[in-house]
């Protein structure tokens, strides 16, 4: 529900940064904290000018530990704090993976609602630009298996801005995860507080041949192959998953009745990941309406290669997309 519909080009880096600076507005007990997230504006520039607006009481630089960063963020949520951490690279989620684990996606069931933790982790994910495989993984796997833990991934400028502050008014623990190529895209963004409903997905393009399921950057792929292929007479429904866990069924079933088959596109390795997921779910839900078997696009098992054309052969793209599509 927006509460002014006046829409501007922003990027995406643009948008988290509007909704953030919205929030920090609004409520008084929502503070930041993360490495160089003051006086720098944050690795990739989300949080600029926000120290200078703010200070440094609620916008606070910390010490190179993630797992001190969100342990503080739990202890502070439960005393009724709303904290938003910034992790540079999701890569390095593992060295705070107990806290949110453990702790963050406990807290209200241990605590029988006595406590709760709104908490959002923003952490950036995702190859495209020859980081490495230490600075380029898709993590959204890792976390699947949490109960208690809301994830999103937003694709667009506009769902970044209000998925972020729709995760910062939740009152779950949230890992928001911001794939670093679709830092610099930029699309219209309404202006003013917005919420983008949580557990909700988008469609993003309306087909009637195959639905394609997507997150971040592969959403912005798989909307290109559905253009590629409309050229050969083939409609392609895209469905972007916004909220990875717990993503929304229904939306992903609706789409699948309608086509009768079903491709699902995802940049993180295929064994044991979000794909694979999503696949079984669209097996077992529409096994009696699939034209064909359902099938996976997503990276190889293997670590992210520092050199951009070994990254490119190992990642995913719309060219993949579009030749498991024609398979079809």
């Amino acid at each position: 529900m927006t509460t002014d519909t006046q829409t501007r080009t922003r990027s995406f880096v643009q948008a988290l940064n509007e909704a953030l600076d919205l929030c920090m507005d609004a409520y008084p007990e929502m503070f930041m904290l993360g490495e160089d997230i003051g006086v720098m504006g944050g690795d990739f520039g989300v949080t600029r000018r926000l120290f200078q607006k703010y200070g440094a009481e609620r916008v606070r630089d910390t010490p190179l530990s993630e797992a001190a960063i969100v342990g503080t963020c739990v202890g502070a949520a439960m005393v009724g704090m709303r904290p938003v951490a910034e992790i540079m690279f999701a890569d390095f989620l593992g060295e705070c993976f107990d806290q949110l684990v453990n702790n963050a996606a406990k807290v209200h069931y241990m605590f029988d609602g006595q406590f709760k933790a709104p908490l959002v982790v923003r952490t950036a994910c995702g190859g495209g630009f020859g980081g490495g495989p230490h600075h380029s993984q898709s993590v959204e796997g890792w976390f699947l298996n949490v109960p208690g833990l809301v994830v999103v991934a937003p694709s667009t400028p506009a769902d970044a801005k209000g998925l972020l502050i729709a995760s910062i008014e939740d009152d779950n623990p949230v890992l928001f995860l911001e794939h670093k190529a679709l830092y610099s895209k930029k699309g219209d963004v309404p202006e003013g507080m917005y919420r983008t409903p949580l557990r909700e997905a988008d469609v993003a393009r309306q087909g009637s041949d195959v639905t394609l399921v997507a997150t971040m950057r592969m959403t912005t792929e798989a909307l290109a192959a559905a253009e590629t292929l409309a050229d050969d007479g083939i409609d392609v429904e895209v469905v972007d998953l916004r909220t990875i866990r717990p993503y929304d069924v229904d939306t992903i079933v609706e789409s699948v009745n309608k086509t009768h088959r079903a491709v699902v596109a995802i940049e993180a390795p295929k064994m044991g990941g979000l794909a694979a997921e999503l696949s079984a779910t669209i097996s077992e839900e529409c096994f009696g309406v699939l034209d064909k078997p359902v099938v996976r696009v997503a990276g190889l098992d293997a670590p992210i290669p520092f050199s951009m054309v070994l990254e490119k052969y190992v990642l995913p793209g719309r060219d993949d997309i579009v030749s498991a599509i024609r398979s079809m």
